[in-house]
């Protein structure tokens, strides 16, 4: 484990962890809107001043979106290297009348911290920074070269972290990468996540009119791209909750029995599911338990809907066309880009007469699946263990991090995926928030990795 030095350190300090966490929330960086290009400027200049006064060598990275941060610490030949990713950037805070309190007014309430981005993921990647801060300010000789890549793209589909990343390779060479965007099991019990699901986003336009129509004057008609849109959407699943799209789950992986048997264990029911949701009764794919459907099934999602008119009062029209923006998540051994393409042919084919149907493939991100017997895996067991007092759990996630992937795939390196947030945290929703227990033993536990790792052969 990592020194008593550095573990009193850490202790001592909680309190000014906390003020600086606060100082990074506060800035908007906003990274899908472009009047706060200049607030997520200044968000890379916070962590590239940071990892400066911790002696890094840091490189600011511009490649036509917003800025990258490298890092590293002296790396020796003899030590393991660790890379940790995160990012900097932030969802939009819309609808900002849900708020309880100003989204980049960082609150504390109850021991917990309420401000966009405390969770996903300034409030977890910032961890890591105060665990190797510990190591330099107490003296103590780090176990591990560290090395941060830290991007500000990661929630408007930016390229840069790809691009920096096939063509630099031997740059973030490392023996294991280190990621904190998901979540623990719960509040009482740590987890490590070995599987994130792909992700095929999509949006379909449908056509009618040059323009909205008076509906007495011309209803009965002309074909409706609201009814149209309403008729493809209805088509997508089954009453089971099937996706209908042809070969959409041909090549799913599908669970074998001792992650069933696992998922089984850790007792998630369906009360739990609306308690924390808030609906009023589950429901998904038949066949399979909540968790099954949540971290191994694939999903198809109808993300938002823009047609007509939903002001006040009302307005009779048939409008000119409509909008769906639809997300399936995908699942190991399901291809992104050939499941996009069966969507796109299947849309186009059952759309009915009279309109004009376009469907345009956003992003597309591939699934993860990490093994779950590695050297550095069990490393990070054992870290978590240390650093929040309970035994770990392996999970799956049902969220997406498009760059694993890619650094599988350019690094070879395994991927530890060491989440400290929560599935309740409102993530992507108002009143986002973070739990300082859990970011305090965050920290302890980004330093008891370092030199966990150490010791692996």
């Amino acid at each position: 484990m990592a020194s008593e030095k550095v573990l009193s350190h850490l202790e001592a300090h909680k309190q000014q962890h906390v003020q600086q966490l606060q100082d990074f929330l506060r800035i908007p960086s906003i990274s899908s809107q472009s009047d706060h290009d200049a607030d997520t400027r200044r968000a890379a200049a916070f962590v590239a001043d940071e990892l400066k006064e911790l002696g890094l060598a840091v490189d600011v990275i511009d490649l036509g979106g917003h800025p990258l941060i490298y890092a590293e610490t002296e790396i020796r030949p003899d030590r393991k290297t660790l890379l940790f990713y995160g990012h900097y950037d932030v969802q939009p805070v819309d609808p900002l009348e849900l708020w309880d309190n100003p989204p980049f007014e960082p609150v504390i309430k109850e021991g917990v911290i309420y401000a966009r981005g405390s969770s996903d993921d300034k409030g977890q990647v910032y961890t890591h920074i105060k665990a190797l801060e510990a190591y330099i300010r107490t003296g103590e000789e780090l176990p591990v070269n560290v090395k941060f890549i830290i991007e500000g793209e990661e929630e408007c589909g930016g390229h840069s972290i790809y691009q920096y990343t096939e063509e630099n390779p031997d740059k973030l060479a490392c023996d294991a990468v280190i990621i904190s965007d998901t979540t623990l099991y719960n509040e009482e019990t740590p987890g490590i996540c070995y599987s994130l699901k792909g992700l095929a986003f999509m949006e379909i336009t449908v056509k009618g009119p040059a323009m909205d129509l008076h509906s007495g004057s011309y209803g009965g008609t002309v074909q409706n791209p609201g009814n149209a849109l309403s008729e493809i959407i209805a088509k997508l699943k089954d009453e089971d909750g099937r996706c209908l799209v042809p070969g959409f789950y041909d090549d799913v992986l599908e669970l074998d029995q001792d992650e069933r048997d696992g998922f089984a264990a850790l007792g998630y029911t369906d009360e739990i599911l609306c308690r924390e949701t808030g609906a009023p009764a589950p429901f998904g794919e038949k066949g399979f338990t909540t968790l099954e459907r949540m971290w191994a099934r694939p999903t198809c999602d109808v993300n938002g809907i823009t047609c007509g008119y939903g002001g006040e009062g009302a307005k009779t029209i048939i409008p000119a066309q409509g909008l769906a923006k639809v997300s399936m998540r995908l699942v190991p051994n399901q291809n992104p880009a050939a499941i996009a393409t069966a969507f796109s042919a299947y849309v186009k084919r059952i759309a009915p007469a009279g309109v004009e149907v376009e469907v345009t493939n956003h992003h597309n991100a591939a699934p993860v699946l990490v093994p779950r017997d590695s050297a550095m895996i069990q490393a990070g067991m054992a870290a978590l263990e240390e650093g929040f007092g309970a035994k770990p759990v392996f999970i799956r996630e049902g969220g997406s991090i498009p760059i694993v992937g890619t650094f599988q795939d350019c690094l070879g390196a395994p991927v530890l995926l060491l989440g400290y947030g929560l599935n309740t945290d409102n993530i992507h929703s108002p009143n986002e928030k973070f739990d300082l227990k859990n970011f305090w033993s965050g920290i302890r536990t980004s330093a008891v990795l370092m030199s966990k790792a150490a010791e692996t052969a």
